[in-house]
């Protein structure tokens, strides 16, 4: 029952946003709530890495380029081999919708894939060290999905085109973006896979691997010393990070108004994640939500406010918040903790 009782909370929550909440406060605030899903999975994803064992990853956003860009080709490519056109069928559950859900745990395994790849030579590295090769990593999925081959636009080019034209780079369009992607992400599915993200993390951190990860973070000579094998536990954070990742980025791909970019892997919408991160508080899950929620609310507002030219001001407000957040709370809106520590029926238990 522990485990089946809150896929079916996550499932009802998924079915709530989508026909509830959705339809009740209209188009717009729909379109912060499908950006604000994302955020949620880049950053708990994140701080499973950053959090749990106590790395600096810089690089989280090549991640979510990966599953975007091998979601994207999936659905797209798929479309024209099916149907001969990318319009999405139309249809509760149609099968653009269900296309969607394989495509985002395709491009969650090869982001996963990814991971293991960078994590086992790179995470035998420590703080600065490890920072400078995920930044690196991020720069290089940058200008390789740059060189990728020019984007069929149609069923009869795709069956002429070769195996090395459609595959070898695949055919995502290079510099100039992958576009007419079926934008079926809706919020029953982005709820969905957040609620499974943050239902994933929490069993995580109380899990016996959880707490072998907590305790890297707080002294990895220590961890060593008692018979944890801490390259082996970071590897496999950097591939669940890597993974929850890939998801966020075929769920972004899908979207609605979202072209996917080369520049999507690069430094900024990394730096965008380690402020909800270390904004929430290094290795609390609900501090990590409640960030994500509050940066998204925060540009989304700036945007609304596109006439008073306020969104350049983003980063630089951002970057007060992070460093006014560092003065009054150094440890993050939580710190360690979750906001469910804070409840006094809470603390008199564990007190």
């Amino acid at each position: 029952m522990r485990t089946i009782v809150p896929l079916f909370v996550v499932l009802a929550f998924a079915l709530l946003m989508q026909w509830v909440i959705g339809p009740f406060c209209g188009s717009y605030p729909t379109r912060i709530m499908l950006d604000t899903g994302i955020a949620i999975i880049m950053a708990v994803s994140l701080n499973i890495v950053n959090g749990y064992t106590g790395q600096f990853s810089i690089g989280h956003a090549a991640f979510m380029a990966i599953g975007a860009y091998v979601a994207g080709f999936i659905t797209y490519y798929s479309s024209l081999k099916l149907w001969g056109d990318a319009t999405p069928r139309p249809g509760i559950f149609g099968p653009h919708e269900w296309m969607l859900a394989g495509a985002c745990i395709a491009g969650g395994l090869a982001a996963a894939g990814i991971g293991w790849i960078v994590g086992l030579p790179s995470l035998r590295l420590k703080g600065d060290y490890l920072a400078i090769v995920t930044l690196g990593f991020g720069e290089i999925m940058r200008v390789m999905l740059q060189q990728t081959n020019t984007q069929f636009y149609t069923a009869e080019d795709m069956k002429g085109a070769k195996f090395s034209e459609l595959f070898l780079p695949p055919a995502v369009g290079g510099a100039q973006g992958f576009t007419d992607i079926p934008k079926v992400t809706n919020l029953f599915w982005m709820y969905l896979f957040v609620g499974l993200t943050v239902l994933f993390a929490y069993r995580l951190k109380q899990s016996s691997y959880g707490r072998a990860m907590l305790s890297i973070r707080e002294d990895e000579i220590a961890a060593e010393a008692m018979g944890i094998n801490v390259t082996k536990l970071k590897v496999r954070a950097f591939i669940f990070a890597a993974f929850f990742a890939g998801i966020a980025g075929a769920l972004y791909a899908h979207e609605t108004g979202n072209l996917l970019r080369p520049i999507d892997a690069g430094f900024q919408r990394s730096f965008d994640v380690i402020i909800m991160v270390v904004l929430g508080g290094l290795g609390s899950i609900s501090g990590a939500v409640l960030a994500a929620i509050i940066l998204t609310g925060l540009q989304s507002m700036l945007l609304g406010m596109a006439q008073y030219n306020l969104l350049e001001f983003r980063m630089p407000l951002f970057a007060l918040l992070l460093i006014l957040t560092m003065i009054f709370r150094p440890k993050g809106l939580f710190g360690i903790h979750e906001i469910w520590d804070c409840f006094p029926a809470r603390k008199r238990k564990h007190g």
